[in-house]
């Protein structure tokens, strides 16, 4: 696993689509929301967007934090052991850790 700076689009290594477990963050509801994909991008999109019911309510969403998986099952796994914890002060020492106390630039 390794921490992931920037958002990317769709990777491709060794013929496979890499995948990101990502924190996003919402000022408006002071919430942070844990979650997995394949393209940052896209799914950016779908949070702010509206497109995802859950985090509708919270817009503007900022991405704090990446990481990068060879495959679904492990950026899976990631994002439940991150939610697991139940803890906002575990994701923003993991945030912090990262050096992405400001939000990630989409462009």
């Amino acid at each position: 696993r390794s921490k992931v700076r920037t958002p990317q689009r769709p990777l491709i290594n060794s013929n496979h689509i890499m995948f990101y477990t990502y924190i996003i963050f919402s000022e408006k509801l002071n919430k942070y929301y844990v979650g997995h994909t394949d393209n940052i991008l896209r799914r950016m999109d779908e949070h702010n967007s509206g497109k995802s019911n859950f985090t509708k309510l919270g817009k503007p969403w900022s991405l704090k934090y990446t990481e990068q998986f060879s495959n679904r099952s492990e950026a899976m796994k990631r994002e439940f052991e991150i939610k697991s914890r139940k803890s906002k002060r575990f994701i923003e020492k993991l945030i912090s850790s990262a050096g992405l106390e400001r939000p990630v630039s989409l462009c």
